[in-house]
């Protein structure tokens, strides 16, 4: 990559990052561009070269969200399941990484992207519905299939609709960041993690 091409991607990731810190903080609609343009140090025009306008922002941002957490979920499992061959014994290590990951945050977790722009939906193009759509039914896909193939060698101990306890996972974490940062508490969400892991372990072994 030549200098010119990787200072427009850190400027453009610049832009990225204080978009997101302060739509988690304040919302969309309470984002202005001439404060991204402040904080990344940039002209207005340096803004419109990298975003034609806010909807391409909010695509964008998005679009980045969830492949940062793909790449997040993709990377615990992954390890999860090089410790361990048995599909639940791999999720339940996987759900352990994911709340030591969570409690390792400096403090609270700073928001989900996804509740921002779900309650502000107005604001957004159908473009990027579809794309937070695609994003957390992929997440929920995730979940769905270590389930079902978990349960292919442990049928379940409680009855239980495996597609529900699957959408659980994201339930609980957008619910925990709400209540962590109400209480003001970084070690909410971790907790909830892992009472949904022993949730987990309930379901197939009973126990």
């Amino acid at each position: 990559m030549t200098t010119a091409a990787r200072k427009t991607t850190d400027t453009r990731g610049r832009i990225l990052g204080l978009a997101e810190a302060a739509v988690l903080e304040k919302g969309f609609a309470s984002t202005s561009i001439d404060e991204l343009i402040a904080g990344a140090g940039i002209t207005k025009s340096g803004f419109f070269y990298h975003f034609k306008d806010k909807s391409e922002l909010a695509k964008a941002l998005m679009q980045r969200y969830i492949d940062e957490h793909n790449a997040i979920l993709t990377d615990i499992f992954r390890r999860a399941d090089e410790l361990n061959e048995d599909p639940l014994h791999g999720t339940l290590v996987g759900l352990k990484l994911f709340a030591e990951m969570l409690a390792d945050l400096p403090g609270t977790h700073p928001g989900c992207l996804v509740s921002s722009f779900v309650y502000q939906d107005q604001l957004m193009s159908r473009e990027v519905r579809e794309i937070t759509i695609a994003g957390v039914q992929g997440w929920q896909q995730v979940f769905r299939d270590r389930f079902r193939t978990i349960a292919e060698r442990y049928p379940p101990k409680i009855a239980v609709d495996i597609t529900e306890l699957a959408d659980m996972a994201n339930t609980l974490v957008d619910g925990g960041i709400i209540l962590s940062k109400l209480l003001k508490d970084k070690d909410v969400l971790p907790r909830q993690v892992l009472t949904y892991r022993e949730l987990v372990r309930a379901v197939f072994l009973g126990t």
